[in-house]
């Protein structure tokens, strides 16, 4: 199953749950006015008024708690009691689970989530939460830090992406919005009895009991099915999850290294925070429980992964654990940050061994391999730490992204400064200035991956502020009175992820349309790519439209459009496109990649609208740059 598949899992799987909430809704609604016809007879205004306050409350409760979650997942995160890992961390184990995070988000193509550490637990356990990867963030508990070594730790991030990647955390808030609204129709009931007890006196006391009851037992029995659902729902996500984890790392022994720790673990991975809301989220099950678990058992999962596992390991390596945790600890110490890259061999780099091929590609979307994880590693290494360090700083973040967009022509330079004193005052120009005479030339292949590692930062600045540096981007990349490919992939990169954080609940894209309503977008998409890759020679421009098109169905043989103005016209295609449903979604992307490996010979340009096509169309594009 590729991402495009996954995708239309993902949206099946929410239109399913909304027909079953509905139909949940109905029954308790049905249910509540059988208890009030039994009481107060055939009354018609008796039984509106109770349709009514019922569908009120539970609509209202879910809305209410939906609402409540737009915040991001830091705010799942920081309620569930995680602290955010500061750009000035000296804690090696938090150092080097946020050098695995950059690296895995880089590898996928998808923006650096927030990082959180739950320092009050002690079992292995990790979730992923979030509207969108825009506003996604990853948590793990201490005990994951302490007992898990590198390769183990990489498997259970590369799980908690296998779950932003394909659409899972919007479905788990959902899920929680869902059955908060059918759980508030209990606690009402119990408000219901509640009050009755203090008016046994009155003549309406024993009605008062009766529906409080009934209302309590209906509530609880919509609950139950609702567990239940997210129950069959949660455990088959994880088992593919776990899945994408090994694809990720194209090696079992991480995933099931801790899966199998968290069994040889006297706290395995229960959370002393209540977990009765987020359990579906997490990486292992967080709480003791049978009937409703979210996640299969534990032995299950892992001989999935290891079909010869036997359980007496677990005693092994709980005494293992025991010996190891001390000099664990003092390897840790010892580790410098920037040595901690976890690359063990060196990526292939563009163009070898049919890493262009665009079959290929499409299934890497999504799902991205070692290659992509290694070269991820070893581009984030290669960073100059003053750049790194400004990246992850909330106050330095938008001068390090102004830096990247400064033009080698010292005329427009000096404009570009102008502007920036002006959008962010005198200070920001002097640290953007200083910023770029540490690193006066750094490689295109390392601009976007600097702002990836920025954007967690970025997007903690205030709303109105980043509107304003959307601006100041645009102006920065109009200074010279031309936009290169570059200036505008990353303007545009960063805009989207911008947009995406603000309005996270609205960033998923309707997806209604067909490919047979787009083709002239396509077609301007396709020249634009192809002129791009061969601006030399118009005939391998043609030769690479025409391969690029002849995968978009049974169309007619176009020619290749001259564009003019070809940013203006980008905008305006991708728009519309980003519209497309999955499957029409994947055929563009398809026929886009086989316009740029046509010739075999990928360039910068080629490299960097591919990225940015791709992300403007939520498309996770893995890195296919390897470094300088």
């Amino acid at each position: 199953m590729n991402f495009f598949e996954h995708q239309d899992r993902a949206r099946r799987q929410t239109r399913l749950l909304v027909v079953l909430f509905a139909l949940a809704v109905v029954a308790i609604i049905v249910a509540v006015d059988a208890v009030v016809f039994t009481i107060a007879g055939p009354d018609p205004l008796m039984l509106l008024t109770a349709t009514g306050v019922t569908a009120l409350i539970i609509f209202g409760a879910s809305t209410m708690r939906s609402l409540q979650l737009r915040a991001g997942g830091g705010d799942i995160a920081r309620q569930l009691g995680g602290t955010r890992i500061e750009h000035d961390t000296t804690d090696p184990l938090r150092q080097r689970l946020r050098n695995v995070v950059e690296e895995m988000a880089i590898a996928s193509g998808v923006p650096v989530p927030e990082i959180y550490v739950l320092e009050q637990e002690q079992g292995v356990n990790a979730f992923a939460a979030g509207f969108s990867p825009a506003d996604a963030a990853v948590a793990v508990t201490r005990g994951t830090l302490e007992h898990l070594d590198r390769d183990e730790l990489q498997g259970v991030i590369a799980h908690e992406f296998s779950h932003i990647l394909n659409g899972d955390m919007r479905l788990n808030i959902r899920l929680i919005g869902f059955l908060f609204g059918i759980l508030v129709i209990a606690i009402v009931g119990r408000k219901l009895l509640y009050s009755s007890r203090f008016a046994r006196g009155s003549r309406n006391a024993a009605p008062a009991v009766m529906i409080g009851l009934a209302v309590v037992i209906i509530g609880y029995v919509g609950l139950f099915f609702g567990r239940w659902i997210k129950s069959a729902v949660s455990r088959q996500r994880e088992y593919l999850a776990d899945a994408s984890a090994v694809q990720f790392t194209r090696s079992a022994d991480g995933i099931a290294g801790a899966l199998k720790k968290i069994g040889a673990l006297q706290t395995g991975s229960r959370l002393e925070v209540d977990t009765e809301e987020v359990g579906h989220m997490l990486f292992g099950q967080g709480m003791s429980q049978r009937l409703f678990a979210t996640h299969p058992p534990l032995e299950q999962r892992i001989r999935a992964i290891d079909p010869g596992f036997d359980p007496s390991e677990f005693k092994q390596i709980a005494k293992r654990l025991d010996r190891r945790a001390e000099m664990r600890r003092a390897e840790l110490d010892a580790q410098a940050e920037a040595g901690d890259v976890g690359a063990k061999a060196e990526p292939a780099s563009p163009g070898a061994g049919g890493l262009f091929n665009a079959e290929s590609l499409i299934d890497r979307i999504g799902k991205p391999g070692l290659e992509q994880v290694l070269a991820a590693a070893l581009l984030s290494a290669e960073l100059p730490q003053p750049l790194r360090r400004a990246a992850r700083s909330d106050e330095w973040v938008l001068e390090v992204v102004c830096s990247v967009l400064l033009d080698a022509d010292d005329a427009v330079r000096e404009r570009q400064l102008l502007a920036i004193a002006r959008a962010l005052g005198s200070e920001s120009e002097r640290r953007v200035r200083a910023l770029r005479q540490a690193c006066p030339q750094l490689p295109r292949s390392q601009r976007l991956p600097l702002t990836e590692i920025a954007f967690p930062s970025l997007r903690k600045r205030p709303d109105g502020e980043l509107v304003e540096f959307m601006r100041l981007l645009d102006e920065l990349v109009g200074s010279d009175g031309h936009v290169d490919v570059f200036e505008y992939a990353l303007s545009r990169l960063v805009s989207r992820q911008i947009r995406d954080s603000l309005k996270p609940e609205t960033s998923e894209p309707a997806g209604r349309l067909r490919l047979d309503d787009t083709l002239d977008e396509a077609a301007e998409v396709l020249s634009i790519l192809a002129r791009h890759g061969h601006r030399q020679s118009p005939e391998q421009a043609q030769a690479a439209f025409a391969s690029g098109w002849a995968l978009l169905g049974d169309q007619p043989a176009d020619d290749i459009r001259h564009i003019d103005n070809w940013p203006e016209a980008l905008d305006s295609a991708l728009a519309r496109l980003d519209n497309l449903r999955p499957s029409s979604r994947q055929k563009l992307v398809l026929s886009l990649m086989a316009c740029v490996v046509h010739d075999q010979q990928v360039n910068d340009d080629e490299l960097d609208l591919l990225r940015v096509v791709c992300g403007l169309l939520h498309v996770p594009l893995p890195t296919l740059r390897s470094p300088a």
